[in-house]
């Protein structure tokens, strides 16, 4: 895997901030019963989504927040529970919640998720179509799970993908460098840094 370049990033068209799954309330969104382990970091990677949401908006770059939220019953959860996850996301619970730093606008999309991909029976689509947006900014987590598969299915449809490697999560170490390699794999160009799209917004607003 190249190492991602800080310089600015190669933007074509519109571009979108999708903000993935940062949740957790006041507190973390991996309850101990999930099962699901986070690598470190995150106290260092929050103050710069805060920062980079606070660019675009500065700059008139739309920011999309995607939350993942399942019913009590779990009657939605389908197949996410047969790996290593317990239940999660779970809708009512303070776990559940964006977390308190972020703070959608009035005039910004929430999108809930069922599936780990944002794209997956969701509007995403239909919002970034209405943005025409071509290339997306991807923030959040986890990197080998919901970032993985959101860039995924952004590739399939066509879009540019830029995934902020040092504003994003993996379960572990070895799991987040293992899809920040997967994603570069499909585009060459989609690994960058937060210093890198700072560079660009400075260009743009």
């Amino acid at each position: 895997m190249s190492a991602p370049s800080s310089a600015p990033v190669s933007v074509t068209g519109n571009a979108v901030l999708v903000v993935v799954d940062i949740q957790g309330g006041s507190g973390d969104p991996a309850q101990p019963e999930s099962g699901i382990p986070l690598m470190g970091g995150k106290e260092g990677r929050a103050p710069k989504v805060k920062n980079l949401i606070a660019r675009c908006r500065q700059a008139g770059v739309p920011v999309v927040f995607i939350q993942e939220v399942h019913k009590p019953s779990l009657v939605d959860i389908g197949r996410e529970l047969d790996g290593a996850e317990g239940p999660h996301c779970v809708e009512g619970e303070d776990g559940t919640a964006l977390a308190d730093w972020i703070d959608p606008q009035p005039n910004e999309f929430v999108i809930r998720k069922r599936r780990y991909s944002a794209f997956f029976g969701t509007e995403l689509e239909i919002v970034l179509k209405a943005y025409k947006a071509e290339t997306l900014f991807l923030v959040g987590g986890l990197t080998d799970v919901c970032i993985h598969y959101t860039a995924v299915d952004a590739h399939q449809h066509d879009y540019f993908v830029r995934v902020l490697t040092d504003c994003v999560g993996g379960s572990s170490e070895r799991a987040h460098q293992a899809s920040l390699e997967a994603i570069e794999y499909l585009q060459r160009d989609a690994l960058v840094t937060s210093d890198g799209v700072l560079e660009w917004l400075n260009t743009v607003g």
